[in-house]
């Protein structure tokens, strides 16, 4: 793998109509973005997408409304990520603010189930269940509807994942990414389709007379859930989900959040008010997806549908010890696969699709480690672990990706290629999961390296880190921090603003055994910056002279708040 190179962002258009209400740092951040204007930066809740416009909306609502008049029972599956759960918080919390008196929810066991609604999930749903509505799974579950409808009972799928050429037979579905479905955004995560059918189904209540003299519910009340769950899920933070993002953010830092979130983030040791994206995505989301990952995912919901602080901190607690034990699981592993891919390069250095498995291996954690090793490598990889006691001979894999290679689509290409090689497969452009037989593990890895070796052509296996360009001299201040922080909301293909500038390494020392906490001499003004890299240390002093790419954050110690640079890269010049 080549060094990582720095590249500039370009703007891609000439800003606009700004006058003199943002800084003109933030005009050039914006720019390189695709925002021109101050339209473009109007994060306003009337500004959403008609939930109209998604295909398959007024079967779902007309199935719902006819439930709540009914009395009839609604269960909602949901999957066992951050996503799935939120997902399943706002529609159990959303149908009983809509009227629903038998509202109640179901996880899959990842390690017994598998993932979303299977026939073995299926099975064990109580017979009084009349309607489920899935969230964040479900697209590809025919044979789990199958059996739920064979079970008499009705099935609404809502989910964003990408479909196959097969669709469940469903009574009513709900995904932007249908091919024949026209929604301006294929963005939405799971969480944020559940929420468009909750405002659909309200304004069918509406047009229906239901809720008469009475308010109706304010579902903003749901918005903090689903800025979670969008930001932990990295989809992209298109406007739409920029949108609903920064609404659940202010509600977040303004302490009207719900006893759970609020409980997470407190249990990570973060300010509820100056909560930012960031905190969501690496320390409020790993907690919950760590239930799922090595426990129950019911204990995550749980904590978002409590509204008793006492009871939300309780089980933040709980939350936090299972995530603790997550990242000395995902640590042990992640040094296993290292050491794999080094013994694997010294045989064919020329490997693009990578591919790892290891008998003793966590099938909750194989994500993490998949997503590590694309991060390092810059390659396409799949980890894989054994499905568990109640599937024995079968492995499962995550699968991470990078910029231009579909994972989803070479996983398709591999299916019509070998057919039977894969079991099961879905997911996104950047992840997917699927499952084959243990003996079949070489087969597959010779066939994945195969097409990654097709599609990726070396511009694409260069690892490049985007930079804004400088920052002036003398903008490295906390109100400039301050103003970058609260300019997103930062997410997936909407990236925290990250500048690069030539320093002369002043002082510097080790934090822990791996961090590093140095002093940067800026030689335009001679003025020094405290700066932070983490995991970087591996024996050898930084350069005298370097180019770092860093982002402008604020170190907030004892109350006491400074600016401070968080070095993304580092190299000498």
């Amino acid at each position: 793998m080549k060094a990582l190179q720095l590249r500039r962002r370009p703007a891609l258009g000439e800003p606009a109509g700004w006058g003199d209400g943002l800084h003109p740092i933030l005009q050039r951040i914006y720019a390189a973005r695709g925002v021109l204007g101050p339209a473009q930066a109007e994060h306003r809740l009337h500004r959403l997408l008609s939930p109209q416009q998604l295909g398959g909306m007024r079967q779902a609502v007309v199935l719902l409304a006819e439930a709540i008049r009914d009395g009839a029972s609604i269960l909602v599956a949901g999957d066992y990520d951050c996503d799935g759960a939120t997902g399943v918080a706002v529609a159990v919390r959303g149908l009983r603010l809509l009227g629903a008196r038998s509202v109640d929810y179901v996880v899959p066991n990842r390690f017994v189930h598998g993932y979303g609604l299977t026939p073995e999930l299926v099975s064990t749903l109580p017979a009084h269940a009349q309607l489920i509505v899935t969230v964040d799974n479900g697209i590809a579950s025919m044979a789990g509807v199958a059996a739920a409808r064979a079970r008499g009972m009705r099935v609404i799928v809502t989910d964003h994942h990408l479909p196959g050429e097969q669709l469940p037979a469903a009574d009513a579905i709900v995904n932007p990414n249908l091919q024949d479905d026209t929604f301006p955004s294929k963005a939405l995560a799971g969480v944020g389709v559940m929420f468009y059918v909750l405002l659909a189904l309200r304004a069918y209540l509406r047009e229906q007379g239901c809720f008469g003299p009475v308010p109706e519910p304010d579902l903003s009340v749901l918005l903090d859930l689903v800025a979670l769950g969008t930001v932990a899920d990295l989809v992209p933070l298109d406007f739409n989900n920029r949108v609903l993002v920064e609404a659940g953010m202010k509600r977040l830092r303004s302490r009207r959040g719900c006893a759970g979130i609020t409980a997470l983030v407190e249990a990570s040791q973060r300010s509820v008010s100056t909560l930012c994206t960031s905190d969501l995505a690496y320390a409020v989301g790993p907690r919950l997806n760590a239930a799922g990952r090595l426990e129950d995912m019911r204990l995550g919901v749980e904590c978002l549908l409590t509204d008793d602080p006492k009871l939300a901190r309780h089980y933040a607690e709980q939350l936090s010890a299972i995530n603790q034990e997550r990242r000395e699981l995902q640590a042990a592993m992640v040094a296993e696969a290292e050491q794999m891919v080094a013994s694997a390069a010294s045989v064919d250095a020329a490997i693009v699709g990578v591919t790892l498995f290891e008998p003793s291996w966590h099938a909750g954690v194989i994500g993490l480690v998949a997503s590590k090793l694309k991060e390092r490598l810059h390659r396409p990889v799949i980890a894989f672990a054994p499905a568990g006691e109640e599937n024995p001979g079968q492995l499962r894999g995550s699968a991470r990706s990078i910029a231009g290679f579909h994972i989803r689509d070479a996983l398709a290409v591999i299916d019509a290629r070998h057919p039977g090689l894969i079991e099961r497969f879905g997911g996104h452009a950047m992840a997917a999961g699927l499952s084959l037989r243990t003996d079949d593990y070489p087969r597959f890895a010779a066939a994945f390296d195969g097409v990654a070796r097709e599609w990726l052509n070396e511009e694409q296996l260069q690892a490049v880190l985007y930079t804004d360009g400088e920052m002036p001299a003398g903008m490295f201040t906390l109100d400039m921090a301050r103003q970058l922080r609260l300019a997103g909301p930062w997410g997936q293909a909407f990236p925290e603003p990250v500048f690069d500038n030539r320093f002369e390494c002043f002082s510097w020392r080790v934090m822990g055994e791996r961090h590093l906490r140095l002093h940067l001499r800026d030689p335009r003004d001679d003025a020094v910056h405290e700066a932070v890299m983490f995991n970087a240390y591996d024996g050898r002093p930084p350069p005298a002279m370097l180019r770092a790419a860093y982002e402008l954050t604020i170190n907030d110690w004892q109350g006491r708040e400074s600016p401070r640079l968080l070095l993304r890269h580092i190299e000498p010049v």
